[in-house]
């Protein structure tokens, strides 16, 4: 069982949005062109928010960390440019004390794309993609479903050090919330994992991240029931 790649270095992000913006323009006037907008602003946008003081996990080196998993799931992709797209708007919005997160970074991606010169369908298919990490339980055969919610689960797949260090950022993301509190949504977001018949549904997914990824659940669960001193 391997290790979830080693995210690449974030300062390449902004390159990697206008590269994938523009394939998934398929062409069309827009940023780029000398008839639309300078794709930089919008990367510089999106690289705010995800640098925002309240996140310690959802952070660039996450968005790095799925992109670069998106790239070795691309092949099972029917549109992988609107995938990446999904990748950079799935935590665009991320407020720990909300629930509608995902929700209101869908609705970003519905303003901001058609603006970006991004056509109507693969808006459409990005925010779907978006809203589909509420459950991470894509429909049977959906491929970019599997490869967005596949690329984002694949940190639960890490070594021992990686997970533990995954698990304590998700902890200070929700330092305002008293530790019996948290133990018990935490525990409720880790059964609702193990209970999904698969977490991962790629075929590269199920082979290399499906039975590490269990076990650290797993593991996590049994130490949230029986919590040592502190």
């Amino acid at each position: 069982m391997t290790d979830s790649p080693r995210p690449r270095d974030t300062r390449a992000l902004p390159d990697r949005w206008r590269d994938t913006l523009l394939a998934a323009r398929s062409g069309a006037p827009g940023p780029g062109t000398d008839d639309g907008p300078d794709p930089l602003p919008y990367a510089e946008n999106l690289l705010v928010r995800w640098a925002e003081p309240q996140r310690r996990y959802h952070t660039t080196a996450h968005l790095t960390a799925v992109l670069d998993r998106i790239d070795t799931l691309a092949g099972h992709a029917a549109d992988v440019h609107a995938v990446r797209l999904a990748a950079w708007f799935h935590d665009a919005v991320y407020r720990p004390d909300r629930t509608e997160n995902e929700e209101r970074s869908a609705a970003l991606a519905e303003r901001a794309l058609p603006e970006a010169g991004v056509g109507e369908a693969v808006t459409a298919e990005v925010a779907r993609l978006v809203r589909l990490t509420v459950t991470h339980d894509p429909a049977e055969g959906d491929g970019n479903g599997e490869v967005l919610c596949d690329a984002d689960l694949a940190v639960l797949a890490g070594g021992p050090e990686a997970y533990a260090a995954y698990a304590a950022q998700v902890r200070e993301e929700y330092g305002f919330v008293p530790d019996e509190a948290f133990r018990a949504g935490r525990a409720a977001v880790l059964r609702q994992l193990l209970a999904l018949p698969r977490l991962f549904r790629t075929p590269y997914g199920a082979a290399e991240w499906e039975a590490r990824a269990r076990h650290n659940l797993a593991t996590e669960l049994e130490l949230l029931r029986s919590p040592g001193p502190r």
